[in-house]
């Protein structure tokens, strides 16, 4: 997997109080991903850009919510998320250590 289809992969973190719960119990992480990307490219990603051995990840496509504005109804995109379960002792630290 080339350095570019990586960073088209992985959208970034996603911070909720469920991704949060099951952080601290599931040793888990959350990601936006890509709509198109497959759990092995996950699984690579996240391996090869964080330098941590994944377990298994799950995928979940979230559906758009339904949003009224003044022009009527609009709808939100459908978005992916992947659940990334990390090795025993591992960690993905987000926070910027400066």
């Amino acid at each position: 997997m080339n350095q570019e289809r990586i960073y088209q992969v992985l959208m970034g973190p996603h911070i909720s109080e469920k991704a949060t719960i099951s952080a601290e119990l599931g040793n888990q992480v959350v990601f936006r991903v890509a709509k198109n990307a497959t759990k092995l490219e996950v699984k690579k990603a996240v391996e090869k850009l964080f330098k941590v051995n994944v377990e298994n990840v799950s995928t979940v496509n979230v559906k758009g919510k339904a949003k009224r504005n003044r022009y009527g109804i609009a709808k939100k995109p459908d978005w992916k998320k992947a659940y990334v379960r990390l090795a025993q002792g591992q960690d993905i630290d987000f926070a910027v250590a400066e």
